[in-house]
């Protein structure tokens, strides 16, 4: 029988990210999330909309991949932002790819994250890599 309930943490090792991404999903509103007492809970149909796929069935494999990127102004990290977020709008299977970014401008890095079907995901990789290696 599988589980119905997940804790913030549990969710961060399923998907492979900081459990303070996920507190950040729950706060913005991103992922559903039920507070009992001090701890908030996920539901597993909650995880499974957050994620794009139900957990039954056959065997699926989804990547979650943060790219950092050093050394971006402003203007350069909105470019490559939005060329790569605009590129995730092609999906090869209709599968459900996120693509989001973060900018910090103190530390002058580009924070761009990842979720979705390995294929795609390794598209965005590619096209990630690109612009990079040729920042024209």
């Amino acid at each position: 029988m599988q589980r119905q309930y997940y804790s913030l943490d549990e969710v961060a090792d399923l998907l492979g990210l900081h459990v303070r991404t996920v507190r950040g999903y729950v706060r913005d509103g991103r992922l559903k999330a039920t507070q009992v007492g001090r701890r908030y809970r996920v539901t597993r149909t909650d995880l499974e909309e957050f994620t794009g796929t139900p957990r039954t069935g056959a065997p699926h494999a989804e990547a979650s991949v943060i790219v950092q990127v050093d050394g971006v102004g402003p203007q350069e990290a909105m470019r490559l932002s939005n060329t790569v977020v605009a590129s995730a709008g092609g999906r090869r299977d209709g599968g459900r790819l996120r693509v989001e970014s973060v900018y910090d401008e103190e530390r002058a890095a580009l924070k761009i994250i990842v979720l979705g079907g390995l294929a795609d995901a390794a598209e965005v990789l590619r096209i990630v890599d690109t612009l990079v290696e040729d920042p024209r």
